[in-house]
Formats: structure tokens, sequence, C-alpha cells
């Protein structure tokens, strides 16, 4: 089948033909043909990189057919990154087509450049939603004419708690518009979209929910968790030519794992929140351009990293959510290509593997981190290989090569062999020569458990940073985590990400934030107006160590939810209420 064949207009399909594009995937076979004929709401499920953008892009662009003030469709995803790609290829998707005018609408961005670019008129908009809710409530943008919305990584939104922006902006679109929801996998949480904003939609899956790529072979390596980084580097160099992603758990660890790669000579940089854009935006170019090997990324930041010749990702830790082990197995194998997903683990977190194998619906093979031997020989023959493949510019060394051979005709043709292959190959044999066994035996259990109570020490001086906050407000007032984070960043110009763990109760909240940030929340914040009610903020007290002293947090908490540091239970966050993890 071809693009012609599917339905689309001739400028459309002379655009998919520019790009180099020649035979749809099953899922834009599957959705397109359906999208372009009926005005049904849509379910797409498919893998990470099997075309999902171009299955919802195309026919999107196709039924615009006229230049309009207002915008007709309107594509919100989870991500700056994943923005800005998407933006990018509906415009390739619609560069025949001279009445489609694309706006991309992110946060980190000069909003008032963006508020100019919508005034002036566009077909498309693709914004992510906390930028979008901000527009809408400045009234910069109107969507009363908007005729299709698209929900691209649906579950990445729900995950990043983007419910309560979801139902904001919904409200704000006319009822009789089309929803098309795409996303790689299905939660409980992704399948309540669909029944709250949908009517009846027709669901294609390709392959079974939540299945993985099937091009993906996955690999466990268990280790020690004091050798985690030990193991990465050896699986690195294992695989010379890699090109690919290792994805860290939090920002933190993702800057460090990428400063320790590069101080040892590896090609790789981060790329997480806490970049600004400009330095997210070179890191990606430097990666797209294949300047750089090794991309060490958040789960988040990694969104919209569309790149077709991945060869690995490498698990450095899983992650929190196991369903987001789809995405990032995903970031290989695109376009039809094969890649390994590469996943460390402790001696105690063998579940977490077979909890994955149910969900992807493929089997894991264990295997040994590679020995010293094994690396120092593949290494050489990576490096001979690419001595055999050098290019020599005979015109350009012409003249020097007399006075080469002259020193060098002392030595012998073995012994020159020797000596080149040691200037470049001596860093790896001094490395490994005294490298041990790092594979992980049943015995090592109780290492890594108290390695376990040591991290959980860490993460109680981290936690001996942030401050807890009482909020007045809570669920029965319409407040909800996006709404208060909105509150607090507006109020004080931080960043979300300096925000730390909310808790909604039904009468009252509680949040975490930088000491170093308190007195301008309590000085800013306090009093500030949540849909016409005053929000009113305390620090909480922390109990000593003898138990004594119950802070604000504890009184109001009481037996239901008081929290040991003052600031409410983990458990009342659960069960009384809404909890937002960062």
């Amino acid at each position: 089948m071809t693009f012609n064949e599917l339905g689309l207009r001739s400028q459309v399909v002379k655009a998919v033909t520019d790009m180099g594009f020649e035979q749809p995937t099953p899922i834009q076979q599957e959705a397109i043909p359906h999208l372009l004929k009926s005005k049904s709401d849509f379910v797409g499920l498919a893998q990470t990189g099997t075309g999902k953008t171009a299955a919802f892009g195309l026919p999107l662009v196709n039924r615009i057919t006229e230049s309009r003030k207002y915008p007709t469709g309107l594509i919100i995803c989870p991500t700056r990154e994943l923005c800005l790609q998407i933006a990018k290829d509906v415009t390739n998707y619609s560069k025949h087509e001279k009445s489609v005018k694309v706006e991309a609408v992110y946060g980190g961005a000069d909003i008032q450049r963006q508020i100019k670019n919508i005034r002036n008129g566009v077909s498309i908009i693709v914004a992510t939603p906390g930028r979008l809710c901000d527009l809408i409530k400045r009234k910069a943008i109107k969507l009363d004419e908007v005729e299709v919305v698209i929900l691209d990584e649906a579950d990445e939104m729900l995950n990043m708690g983007f419910k309560e922006d979801l139902d904001f902006i919904l409200s704000a679109t006319p009822d009789e518009k089309s929803t098309w929801l795409f996303s790689a996998t299905m939660p409980k949480e992704v399948a309540r979209i669909g029944k709250t904003y949908m009517t009846d939609p027709l669901e294609v899956s390709i392959g079974n929910k939540n299945e993985g790529n099937s091009n993906i072979d996955h690999i466990y390596f268990t280790v020690k968790e004091r050798d985690r980084y030990a193991g990465l580097k050896r699986l690195i160099d294992f695989n010379p030519k890699i090109f690919g992603l290792v994805f860290c758990r939090t920002r933190r660890e993702t800057q460090q794992v990428a400063e320790k790669l590069g101080k040892e000579g590896y090609s790789a940089e981060a790329l997480h929140g806490d970049l600004s854009q400009a330095q997210r935006d070179r890191v990606m170019n430097l990666f797209r351009n294949r300047s750089i090997q090794l991309l060490v990324a958040t789960d988040v930041a990694a969104r919209g990293i569309d790149v077709d010749d991945i060869t690995h990702v490498i698990n450095y830790n899983l992650p929190d959510e196991v369903e987001n082990y789809t995405h990032r197995s995903g970031r290989t194998a695109r376009a039809g290509n094969t890649g390994e997903s590469l996943v460390l683990i402790n001696t105690r977190e063998k579940y977490k593997i077979n909890q994955i194998e149910k969900i992807i619906g493929s089997k894991f093979t264990a295997a040994e981190i590679p020995g010293p031997e094994a690396i120092c020989a593949i290494q050489l023959e990576s490096m001979i290989d690419k001595v055999k493949a050098t290019k020599v510019n005979e015109e350009e060394i012409a003249p020097f090569i007399p006075h080469i051979l002259e020193d060098l005709e002392e030595l012998s043709k073995e012994e020159v062999i020797k000596k080149f292959v040691s200037a470049e190959f001596n860093r790896f044999l001094d490395y490994y020569k005294k490298a041990g066994d790092l594979n992980a035996k049943a015995s090592d259990r109780g290492d890594d458990r108290g390695r376990d109570r040591k991290d959980r020490g860490r993460r109680r001086e981290t936690d001996a940073n942030k401050q807890r906050f009482f909020v007045s407000l809570g669920d029965k007032d319409g407040l909800n985590p996006g709404g208060l984070l909105r509150v607090i960043c507006d109020a004080t110009g931080l960043k979300s990400n300096t925000i730390g763990r909310i808790d909604i109760m039904p009468a009252f909240s509680f949040f975490d934030a930088d000491k170093a940030d308190a007195d301008k929340i309590l000085a800013q914040v306090n009093g500030a107006d949540f849909e016409g009610k005053s929000m009113n903020i305390e620090k909480t007290q922390e109990k000593s160590k003898g138990g004594g002293g119950r802070g604000r947090g504890g009184n109001r908490g009481g037996g239901r939810g008081g929290d040991r540091r003052g600031g409410g239970d983990r458990r009342g966050g659960r069960s009384g209420g809404r909890s937002r993890r960062r």
C-alpha cells in the first residue's frame, strides 16, 4: 500500500514523498483512512517509533483547505521536546499547503511572541498543557472553532499530573469536536480518558495493548548496587559503535552520570528538566547530528526524541512506573530497525523484570556483564576495522611519507603495528588489567540490602533541605496539584521543579519546597487568590527526636493524616486525597 492509496490529497502525498517516506506503517494504514472519512472519536495504540505522528498529523493537515484566523486542530503533548518535534513534522506535512500555519506553544519560551503568532492566525496549535492553560486564562487563544483535538502520549501526560489541566483545556473546546487519542500504552488512567472525553471511539491497536516492539532485544544484567556505574561503562565499552540513550530516574543522577562519563573520555551529554530551553536544544542538536554518542536523560526529557538510528537504550535504573519501560525501550528499533534495550538491576530488583515482561509481552534475556578480556578484544577489533576503513588522502600525505619511513626504518613491520595499536589501545589495557568480575550473585543480596539503607539515609538528608508547608485549601475547594503549582509559580516566579511532594487532602493540603525559597513563598503566596478563595499557608514544624512538639500540619492531620515530620501522613496522602510526586 502507498500513501496515495490512503486517500490523502496530492499536496499532502507530495510532502510525504519529499520526506523520503514510501509506504505507510501499520498504524498509519489503519488510522489514516478512518480519520479522513469519519468525524468520530479515535484511539490509536502502537509502540513508540511506529509512526503515530504521521498517523494523526497527515489526516489533520488533509482536512485544512483554507486559511482561518482561529485554529482548526489542537495537538496536546507532555513535553517541550515532543511539542517541537510534532510541530516540525506537521509543518513538513503541510509544506505544499499555503493555508496551513502551525504554532508550537510551550513553556520556557517567549510567551508574548507565541501570543503574537496566534493572533496573526494559525491553523494548528501544538501545545504542552501548562502553557496552553496560561494562554487560555489570559484570553490570548480562542478554541471555539477547533474541530479536532489530539492527545499524544496521553499516558505520560497523566503520569506528569496533567489531568486537571486536560479537564480545563477540553472544557474550552466545542462539544462537537473529534477527539483522537494516541498512546504507546493503555493503563487504566488512559482508558478513563476515553470514557470521559470520547463518544464510542474506534480503537485500533497494533499488537497487543502495552506490548513492546518485537524488533527489540531485552537484556538484563545483575550487579551489586555499588557497581552500577562500572557496569554501565563496561556495556558501553563492549559496544564501541553504540549510539544510544542512557536513562536515569532523577535529574541529579542524570547530570552526575553524564559528567562522570565525560570526564572519563566518553562522548556523553545530559538532558533533563533543569536545563534551559537553549541548553536542551543544543544537546538535542548534538545528538541528532551524531556529534555525541550517548544522551543521558530522564524519562520526561526524553519524550520527543525522534531519532531513527539509535542502537541501544541502557536503563541505568528502571523507571519508578514500570509502564514507562515501553516508552524507554521504544526509542530504539524505530522505522523498522532493530535495537537492544539493556537493563542494570541489583540483586533485589528481579521482580521488576517479571512485572515488565507481563506488560510488554516479551521475555528478557539474562546476561553477564562482559569481562575485561572480551571488552579488550572487541575494542581492538573495532579499532582495526576503523583503521582499515580510513580513507588515505594520497596527494596530501605524499610529501610526509619519506620522512615517516626514515623515522620508522629501524622498526620491523610487526613492531610498527604493535606501537601504533598500543598508542591508541593502552588506556583500555591499563584500565582493565586489574578489573574483576562485576556480575552479582544471589549471596550478594545482603550487600544491596545495606546499600538500600544507606540510600534511604541519603534521601532523608535530601528531605532535610526541604520545608513542608500547610495550605488552608483542599480538594473540596477545587484545589489540585496543578492548580497549587500554578499559584505558587505565578506568585513567586519559581520554577515548578523546585516544588517537591504535594498532598491534596479534602479540607487542606501540604507541599514541600526548598528551604532557601521558604521566605519568598510565605511572603508572596500567603493570601493569594485561588478561584475566589484566599489561600493561607504556614510552615509546618518538625517534631523533635523525642517526639514532642506538634506542628500545624500535625494538629490538622490528627490521627488521620499527621506526618511524623509535621506535614501529612504518606498514607493520608494516598487515601485521603491526591498526591503528586516529583
